[in-house]
């Protein structure tokens, strides 16, 4: 990992953390029950957590991207049942995930194997990719980034980050994207892998070394 990437992961870790809406502590247990593949009810978070149901409501309220059903159960934060671009399969069962980044950091989350498809932003081509708990393996084709964005006021989680960390099949693929995005970055899968083990962990600890959630 070269020095200015050195100094962009942390900025962009803060950033990141720094989102409305990002519940560390509610996030591990959410995620776990999403990856069963099925909705998940405001009593399942409750005693997932030791929370109560009204906790969790009020928890919920103040994650504005959380998707859910028309029976209020949900349905997606980060790891979601509905579909997108991001195809994200694990023991037997199909889900999607919001972003590129989600599908490098939630199989460390939660313990698991993943095989992860996606389309390059650019080009529409396939990337494919099997990521271990300990970071991704067999990334085709070899020379596939992902970008990142670093925002200053970050809106929320989905609209700020996730709408824009992206698989592109090689970093001369994102050209186009970056000239349009000033002061991102495109890193190899492993690199981007690499710079989120602080989110990794307080993710895990359910704990924010900035003090912002």
């Amino acid at each position: 990992m070269d020095t200015d990437t050195q100094d962009f992961a942390p900025r962009f870790t803060d950033s990141l953390t720094s989102a409305p809406g990002l519940e560390l502590a509610l996030l591990r247990p959410l995620l776990t029950l999403l990856a069963a593949g099925e909705p998940v009810t405001v009593d399942q978070l409750a005693a997932e957590t030791g929370r109560t149901r009204e906790e969790i409501r009020q928890a919920l309220a103040a994650m504005p991207d959380t998707e859910y059903d028309t029976q209020g159960r949900v349905t997606g934060y980060g790891l979601t049942l509905n579909p997108t671009p991001h195809r994200y399969e694990t023991d037997g069962r199909t889900l999607y995930t919001w972003c590129a980044l989600d599908t490098l950091v939630f199989p460390a989350v939660l313990g698991h194997t993943a095989q992860v498809t996606s389309p390059c932003r650019a080009t529409g081509e396939p990337v494919r990719l099997t990521v271990p708990p300990d970071g991704p393996t067999s990334v085709e084709p070899a020379g596939a980034v992902v970008s990142l964005v670093a925002c200053e006021t970050p809106a929320s989680i989905r609209t700020s980050f996730c709408n824009e960390i992206h698989f592109f099949t090689s970093a001369a693929a994102a050209e186009d994207w970056l000239a349009g995005h000033p002061g991102s970055r495109v890193l190899p899968v492993a690199d981007a892998y690499a710079i989120e083990q602080p989110l990794i962990h307080q993710i895990l600890t359910g704990t924010s070394s900035s003090g912002c959630c």
